[in-house]
């Protein structure tokens, strides 16, 4: 009795330690995951060069230092052009005929005056709100820095950190598993793939497929390019939506203006964008490590909703490492 007693008091005190353990951290736990997932995407290169420097702080960083330069150029110049492109958008959604546009994709659909009106307002009504909301929340970038600046400060710590002890700290989680060595290294190899089929078979492809069609938005002067890059980027990493969420409305665009020739540049590089992952998909992630298509975008859905916007990355790992507890419980149990 004084034994179960004593084992109930530890349990009890372990689970208030966890919890007090999360209200700490509660602020902070975005920040912590992103850090996380940047020291999974560059764990390679970190590899790289620890084999060339030999030493674990300079390797992390040297990553680090780059990053964080990078990111801060990235902010510096093209946060006021992102800013700029969306109130252009915002104002000349104002006064642009949305009736006479859809008239002229298809007369005979928008015959009737009422409904094509009607049409024309909602579609004015989703630019202006959306153009609104995307320069409200780049500029409210420029009202958080002092929040933005202790929250990088996170992320580039745990950065740094599981990056260097990687090793070390994989090797205290297989420690304090209750499961066999057998077990744990199957969870460790089945979390490495998944990860990987996530991030670079969904995010690092996504970037590839929005940045070529930004690349074609530059190339055939399509006004607002770089936030159109941005919309690009962000669709191609969600399943389901893809670069043609971007590309497909550009080039009705360019077709209504009569700029045929830009409006076929920009289709031959939508559609080696939107077929590209195809190609690339199967090369970086292993088919037997892939996460259907289906899993990825539910994950992405309940993520954002619970999560923000990081909740397109860690909904799918959440449920890829439920797939894989339960496949291991499969695979032990036959």
């Amino acid at each position: 009795m004084e034994e179960r007693f004593k084992t109930t008091g530890i349990i009890a005190l372990f689970c208030i330690l966890l919890v007090l353990c999360f209200l700490v951290l509660r602020p902070i736990l975005l920040s912590i995951v992103v850090g996380m997932l940047l020291a999974f995407i560059f764990s390679p290169v970190y590899n790289l060069l620890y084999k060339k420097t030999n030493s674990k702080n300079l390797s992390a960083s040297i990553i680090c230092f780059s990053f964080a330069i990078i990111l801060i150029l990235g902010i510096w110049f093209f946060l006021p052009i992102a800013i700029e492109q969306s109130l252009k958008i915002y104002s000349s959604s104002q006064q642009m005929d949305f009736v006479g546009m859809l008239k002229s994709i298809s007369p005979s659909f928008f015959a009737s005056e009422d409904f094509s009106r009607e049409v024309g307002s909602i579609i004015h009504s989703f630019i202006t709100t959306s153009a609104n909301s995307l320069s409200n929340s780049f500029s409210n970038i420029l009202l958080n820095i002092p929040w933005l600046i202790l929250q990088s400060f996170v992320v580039f710590l745990t950065f740094f950190y599981l990056l260097r002890d990687k090793e070390d700290l994989s090797n205290y989680l297989k420690s304090l598993s209750p499961f066999s060595k057998e077990v744990n290294d199957r969870f460790f190899e089945y979390s490495h793939g998944i990860t990987s089929s996530v991030l670079y078979g969904f995010v690092i492809v996504g970037f590839l497929q929005g940045l070529i069609v930004g690349i074609s938005l530059f190339i055939f002067g399509v006004p607002n390019a770089f936030l159109l890059t941005l919309l690009a980027v962000v669709s191609s990493m969600i399943p389901m939506f893809g670069p043609y969420f971007v590309w497909v409305p550009v080039v009705i665009y360019l077709l209504i203006a009569q700029n045929t020739f830009q409006a076929i540049g920009v289709s031959i590089f939508g559609i080696v964008s939107s077929t590209i992952d195809n190609i690339l998909r199967p090369l970086i992630v292993s088919r037997r490590t892939s996460m259907p298509t289906s899993l990825v975008f539910l994950g992405m859905i309940g993520g954002f909703f619970f999560f923000g916007v990081l909740g397109f990355l860690i909904g799918p790992l959440v449920l890829a490492y439920l797939l894989i507890f339960l496949e291991i419980y499969r695979s032990k149990k036959s």
